[in-house]
């Protein structure tokens, strides 16, 4: 077994690219469902790979049958208590999604790599959510399937959550990026789009605080701003736009890592939001900073020997 600071070290820039690049390409259930079944394919495959446990969590939307897909690394002392990491692997219909998600499939799946040695009292749930984005794009607020059937399976099994991660389009960034802000943010936003921001509801103050900590103490060089909204952030709706919000919903403390998407990325949803368009050291540091706050979470024994 190793350390936290030896797992993170080990971060690779290729496998994330490579993640990304084999993900990369229209994702969706009505234009691409083979597709869409090929990347779930290959998010189990890779996690099952790496020695995890894996399962496909079924759900039922619009009189079909999709998965989610969760990677379980059981605690030594405690596994009943749980840290998720949670990206989803759909795209809109006539988008390839590099940012948006393969960069957030590809994070998760590198933290996997990272933490796959690293022992921990509590269990890690890697889990990549389907259907995120609309099935109809002229239906709106139909977002969120698969992350609401699985918010709503931990809290009907009682599932003690410490805390759950959310990577949403975590590669697009740069210090010649305009940066714009959502309408109603209460707080002044750099003009350059190169930080991520870390967003949670008034439950998750802590792992806002715990991310913000996790780059100073595993010296990660990533510009933050951090955001605690009010109650589940109905005030400021373009903070509830990921796979976190139905864990708020449910009571869960989350918090979603994003670099803004269209608040700075003009391929956001388009055709040209391709891997050549990203940022891949960006998103190392991002995917080291996640890894840090999941293993503060997850508690690491003590390495021995």
């Amino acid at each position: 077994m190793v350390s936290v600071d030896a797992a993170l070290a080990a971060v690779s820039l290729d496998r994330i690219r490579g993640h990304i690049r084999s993900l990369e390409g229209v994702r969706h259930p009505v234009t691409a469902p083979a597709a869409l079944v090929k990347a779930e394919g290959y998010i189990a495959a890779t996690l099952g790979d790496l020695g995890y446990a894996v399962n496909l969590e079924p759900f039922q939307d619009s009189g079909c049958t999709f998965n989610n897909v969760v990677a379980t690394k059981m605690g030594t002392t405690s596994p009943l208590r749980r840290v998720l990491v949670v990206a989803h692997f759909d795209t809109v219909a006539d988008s390839p999604g590099a940012d948006d998600n393969a960069s957030g499939v590809a994070v998760l799946l590198e933290m996997a790599t990272l933490l796959k040695n690293v022992r921990f009292e509590k269990s890690i749930l890697f889990v990549g959510v389907n259907l995120e984005e609309n099935a109809d794009e002229s239906i709106s607020g139909t977002g969120t399937r698969g992350s609401r059937a699985l918010a709503r399976l931990a809290k009907e099994q009682g599932w003690d959550i410490e805390g759950v991660v959310v990577l949403e389009s975590v590669a697009f960034a740069g210090n010649t990026v305009l940066q714009t802000t959502p309408a109603g943010l209460p707080l002044e936003v750099p003009k350059e789009g190169d930080f991520i921001a870390v967003i949670g509801n008034e439950a998750s103050p802590r792992l806002v605080e715990g991310f913000r900590r996790a780059i100073e103490s595993y010296r990660v060089d990533l510009p933050c701003v951090p955001l605690v909204v009010p109650g589940n952030g109905e005030l400021i709706p373009d903070t509830r736009r990921s796979d976190h919000a139905p864990f708020w919903d449910h009571g869960f403390p989350a918090v979603m890592l994003t670099d803004t998407t269209n608040f700075r990325n003009r391929h956001y949803h388009q055709p040209t939001d391709t891997l050549d368009t990203l940022n891949i050291p960006f998103a190392g540091n991002v995917c080291k900073a996640a890894a840090g706050l999941v293993a503060d979470l997850a508690l690491p024994c003590a390495v021995t020997g």
